[in-house]
């Protein structure tokens, strides 16, 4: 076995280690605390008005109304509405909270394409590597709890492809293999090195945040999420996968 690699005992020795200790609730406690203080000073800076409409997305509607309501207030105060929106999509993020897609709808219908690309890619990799080391400090017994096959699986699978980890991470950014959340949250219990997941998340999350943000600026014609990935997006996006999983395979054959 490799020096990298644990077996499944080792994960559920480590893994049944519940419930958390005062240092690890203390920890993920005062990150909390940080994003709540930090959306605070965002809207104590906003001028006084009605912000009922002010609400974590969950369906369409919840999102053009949002969006009516956000674009007289992002000429404005252009700042404050960054600041807020970063800080929402990294909290969402960190603590795998469901509807970034709304996220990057609302950022192509506010920012426009360019922007919104750069603005989603860069809220995604630093919520990203939030979620990771918040796991280092927190995640293993809750992995282990929640999700013990897809762990172990996920486990296995880094440590065949050690040598070449950055294009199997890549190639799980691309395609629906293993959920965005779990990868976030996991890669550091199965020893992916923090700058193969930087890298894999900062480039793979490209081309489906574009496909998401070039969505929002036609908000109002979207039935349904679905809409969002057709049948050639799907394709494509599998297709870029496959291709940078390529190297891992050949060298593995």
């Amino acid at each position: 076995m490799g020096k990298g690699e644990k077996s499944n005992g080792d994960l559920e020795a480590v893994g049944s280690k519940f419930p958390l200790s005062f240092w690890e609730v203390t920890a993920a406690s005062t990150v909390l605390l940080g994003f709540v203080l930090g959306l605070l000073c965002v809207y104590l800076t906003l001028p006084a008005s009605d912000y009922s409409f002010l609400k974590l997305p969950r369906s369409l509607e919840d999102l053009q109304t949002l969006r009516d309501h956000l674009e007289s207030y992002t000429s404005d105060y252009t700042a404050q509405v960054l600041v807020g929106y970063c800080m929402v999509y990294i909290f969402m993020q960190t603590f795998m909270i469901p509807g970034t897609v709304f996220m990057s709808l609302l950022a192509g219908a506010l920012f426009g394409v360019f922007k919104g690309v750069a603005l989603v890619v860069f809220t995604a990799t630093a919520g990203a590597s939030s979620c990771f080391f918040l796991s280092k400090m927190i995640g293993r017994p809750i992995l282990f709890s929640l999700w013990p096959d897809k762990l172990q699986f996920f486990q296995a699978q880094v440590a065949k492809r050690k040598e070449r980890l950055l294009n199997y991470m890549l190639f799980l950014r691309l395609t629906p293999t293993l959920p965005n959340t779990f990868i976030n949250f996991a890669s550091p219990i199965v020893d992916v090195p923090y700058h193969t997941f930087f890298l894999a998340t900062l480039i793979g999350i490209i081309p489906a945040a574009f496909v998401t943000v070039k969505a929002g600026l036609t908000l109002g014609e979207l039935q349904s999420i679905g809409d969002l990935y057709d049948f050639q997006s799907i394709a494509t996006l599998f297709l870029i996968g496959v291709v940078s999983v390529t190297p891992t395979l050949v060298g593995k054959s």
